[in-house]
């Protein structure tokens, strides 16, 4: 796989006949390893062992139903205490560009989970974004920030 503008991460992987699987942390099983896929883990592990997202509040594949139809948000982390989505994260492959269609796919995601902060990446290039929900503005940030930085008002 492609090397990622992430930390190193322990990436467990075996083999399935043919398929080449990778184990989620989150989700403790193994999955098929795909480019978006490997973006996932590596960020997961990011967030968990250098921005201090604790595991317990965070899933993977987290569903979510728009317009009668059930899609599936990448990873969602839920605030402390009140279990209310906090961040939703979406994963592209390293090779799919980070466009207006991106933004536009979670915020969909987030017209139904109206969490606080967006971040998007695929693996090269990350984005975290700030929902001002009083101002009706989103603020993109220059960092992914720490779990204990995430304002929940």
């Amino acid at each position: 796989m492609i090397s990622l503008n992430l930390p190193a991460a322990d990436i467990k992987t075996t083999r399935e006949g043919e398929r080449l699987m990778v184990f989620d942390v989150l989700r403790s099983k193994f999955v098929a390893l795909t480019p978006e896929e490997w973006v996932r883990q590596h960020f997961v592990s990011f967030l968990l062992h250098h921005k201090h997202f604790p595991s317990a509040l965070m899933m993977n594949e987290v569903g979510v139903t728009l317009g009668g139809v059930t899609r599936r948000c990448d990873t969602v982390v839920y605030s402390r205490g009140t279990a209310q989505p906090l961040v939703i994260v979406e994963y592209k492959a390293p090779t799919v560009a980070i466009t207006e269609a991106v933004f536009r796919q979670i915020a969909s995601y987030n017209y139904a989970l109206r969490a606080r902060y967006l971040f998007v990446s695929n693996g090269l290039t990350h984005y975290a974004c700030r929902m001002d929900y009083a101002a009706g503005r989103t603020q993109f940030l220059q960092d992914i920030p720490d779990f204990a930085d995430l304002t929940t008002e």
